[in-house]
């Protein structure tokens, strides 16, 4: 029990204690480290989306070119000849390769996801059982009822958030450790201070020969001892090098050595106490005081487990790998504190079946041990690809990498495959269900959006309708919601086919999740222009990061509008410096230089104008778009035909806006192969009718919204 419960709280003892010395070391963290080390436990989305902006893996393809033109999406260059270049290309190869790569990725987060099961199980059940020891005569099930009351307890107060109750962290981990580490001295002074000759590597060889086969399956609870230095690499995004160096040298690792060398002490004396040593080899005056801070040490290494699982759902709904659900951000100074209602709940039950189910924290110790080993393979074989693809490093220090940490992975994991029907099932079962749903909503999602872009409306079509569409324009504003971040949807052909009317301006939404950990505010929105003038109608890319906050409906109308006026003005001053009807501005070139820049534009269709607005306010003056006043930044008065076009932009907004929504229903060929039938129209229509609905997702008020249903087949 002493190896399980300090392995465990582990996890949030470096952020809890670098935060006493973050401001003493004011290092800066290096840009990269944000986004390859993430705060979460196990960076397998993150590494993933690394890799998917330096090679075209990743199955969507909904990459454009102006993509990469943002200042967060550092990307490297390398030869084709070279070794990079040969496994860059290797892997774009063929389709296998890419969905190889996706499935060990979510192999790994769906590992982690059960780590955030078996953490809180493991660590309120291991403190509670300290009860037990005080009254021997007392009854295993009762301890089980403590734990699953503290269980309950912690999860009902998820919905806070660690904002609210973070200042208790730093002196809790504190105190805890102060607490273990007197303990093992004095164990080690009272008991026999011979142990610290364990300390020599000369015992390690002499324990597997004198072991065999069980001294090598004991890695497997061996294991537990050391999960909590992920916390480590893991922390590096939040604070300083030198707070985590100084954090860990200092207080962690000194107190865990004199801990476990404590405890070692004591069972030289007391081998019949084996199972409850953490909690025998107190003294006992210490004793219900230090039950205490266990209780609350073990709620924060929960605390931080849970915090990390509701970050990496967060991750794979951004990136297509996870059905829409509620975030909710407990904090406005932190936007990475977040809250998912419905996963919170989902782990708590898992959490108490586990607890109520095992009833013994070493079966629940083999089962975190089986995760924790397979969820550092995985990010062992994305970080070899993360050297060489975007470090650049020489393929003979990936090989040693790779080598050294295969050797030491391998090991752990040949010993806890001895642990699989000893409880290590449970993360299997665990990760393999989530599995299924992350892998069939990827895949629905995928052929949809195949569809979508296989049936979009072609441009020639557009415009053979004529400025009305072939229908009576109305006042007010239309906005199209889409997946698609070119080209028109079928969805609209759909739309004004079977409704006599549209709205004098329709604006094509797309919000769109980038590889990249954030996207700046002001980069947020591309403006295009759809078709000739006379038509206004316009597209509008959203564009996010995995760890953007998304905001309400009132605050992304205003933006997206505010950047559609912008575009309409800077238009406006681009026709007195171009003949072209094709290119693109860009506000940040304009700011630095104080010239126009003008870049062809590639796109698939005429007249498509392309804004990326990286500076309203140095182009636009901060006032009033509502106003027509002279430009600042160009000196003269406004164009007559931008101020019509302004003040019928203006009138149309204040006629209403009117949000039309795509339901698209995929449906499975009646000649596809069974499985396929099964994923798509029971597993996929499944999690369709229980995911969040994206109306819900843009708070769209539902007397402006409209749902316009189709249907594929695939």
């Amino acid at each position: 029990m002493a190896r399980v419960f300090l392995g465990v709280s582990k996890r949030q003892c470096l952020v809890s204690l670098t935060r006493l010395v973050e401001f003493t070391l004011s290092i800066d963290v290096h840009e990269s480290l944000k986004e390859i080390l993430p705060v979460v436990l196990g960076g397998g989305f993150a590494l993933y989306s690394l890799l998917c902006r330096h090679a075209k893996i990743r199955t969507i393809p909904n990459q454009h070119r102006t993509d990469e033109e943002l200042t967060t999406y550092s990307r490297n260059t390398f030869h084709e000849d070279s070794f990079a270049g040969k496994t860059k290309k290797w892997l774009e190869e063929t389709p296998l390769r890419k969905n190889s790569l996706l499935i060990l990725v979510l192999i790994g987060t769906c590992m982690v996801i059960g780590d955030g099961i078996l953490t809180p199980a493991i660590s309120v059940l291991s403190a509670s059982g300290g009860i037990k020891v005080d009254h021997p005569d007392m009854s295993n099930d009762i301890v089980v009822v403590v734990a699953v009351f503290i269980l309950v307890g912690l999860f009902s107060m998820q919905h806070y958030g660690t904002d609210r109750v973070g200042w208790l962290f730093a002196p809790i981990v504190l105190l805890w450790f102060l607490f273990i580490g007197g303990i093992g001295m004095f164990n080690i002074w009272k008991y026999d201070s011979s142990v610290l000759k364990a300390f020599s590597p000369v015992y390690i060889y002499r324990y597997f020969r004198r072991g065999g086969k069980d001294g090598w399956t004991s890695l497997g609870g061996i294991m537990l001892s050391i999960t909590g230095t992920e916390a480590l690499f893991a922390d590096l995004a939040h604070f300083p090098v030198s707070t985590v160096q100084l954090a860990f040298t200092v207080v962690v690792f000194p107190s865990l050595l004199l801990a476990y060398s404590g405890q070692a002490a004591y069972l030289m004396q007391n081998p019949e106490h084996v199972v409850d040593a953490f909690y025998r080899s107190i003294p006992g005056g210490m004793y219900w005081p230090m039950f205490i801070v266990a209780t609350l040490a073990a709620i924060v290494a929960s605390q931080a487990t849970i915090s990390a699982t509701f970050s990496i759902i967060k991750q794979a709904v951004a990136l297509g790998c996870f059905p829409r659900v509620k975030v909710v951000h407990t904090s406005k100074k932190f936007l990475g504190q977040i809250y998912i209602p419905d996963i919170n709940w989902i782990l708590m039950i898992l959490c108490i079946a586990v607890t109520a189910g095992f009833q013994q924290q070493s079966q629940i110790g083999n089962a975190y041990g089986t995760a924790v080993v397979l969820v550092m393979l995985t990010t062992t074989f994305l970080m070899t690809l993360v050297m060489l693809l975007v470090w650049h490093c020489h393929w003979i220090l990936v090989l040693l990498f790779t080598s050294l940490s295969l050797v030491i992975e391998c090991t752990y994991f040949s010993a806890v495959i001895f642990k699989v029907d000893q409880g290590g099932w449970v993360p299997l079962v665990i990760a393999a269900t989530f599995l299924l749903i992350m892998y069939v909503w990827h895949y629905g999602t995928l052929k949809r959006y195949e569809l979508e872009m296989h049936s979009k409306v072609s441009m020639a079509w557009i415009i053979g309708l004529g400025p009305s569409l072939g229908l009576v324009r109305v006042p007010g504003i239309g906005l199209v919601y889409t997946e698609l971040a070119s080209g028109v949807p079928h969805i609209f052909s759909h739309f004004i086919t079977n409704l006599p009317a549209i709205h004098k301006v329709v604006v094509f939404v797309c919000v769109k999740y980038l590889p990249v950990y954030m996207v700046p505010e002001e980069e947020r929105f591309l403006v295009k222009r759809i078709g000739p003038k006379n038509f206004h109608m316009f597209r509008c890319v959203a564009r996010y990061g995995y760890k953007d906050l998304h905001k309400k409906d009132e605050d992304f109308e205003n933006k997206l509008f505010n950047n559609l006026f912008t575009f309409v003005r800077l238009e406006s001053m681009m026709e007195n410096f171009s003949d072209s009807d094709e290119y693109s501005l860009y506000g940040q070139q304009t700011q630095q230089s104080g010239e126009c820049s003008l870049v062809d534009n590639a796109d698939s269709y005429t007249s498509d104008l392309d804004v990326t607005i990286s500076s309203v306010e140095s182009i636009v003056p901060a006032r009033s778009l509502h106003t027509n006043h002279t430009i600042a930044s160009s000196g003269r008065e406004s164009n007559p035909t931008e101020v019509d076009e302004m003040e019928f932009l203006n009138s149309c907004r204040d006629a209403g806006v009117v949000h039309i929504l795509g339901n698209t229903v995929v449906i499975a060929r009646r000649n596809s192969r069974f499985y396929k039938k099964i994923a798509i129209d029971y597993i996929y229509a499944f999690l369709r009718k229980i995911c969040r609905e994206n109306s819900v997702i843009f708070n769209v008020p539902h007397e402006s919204l409209l749902n316009v249903g189709q249907i594929f087949y695939v």
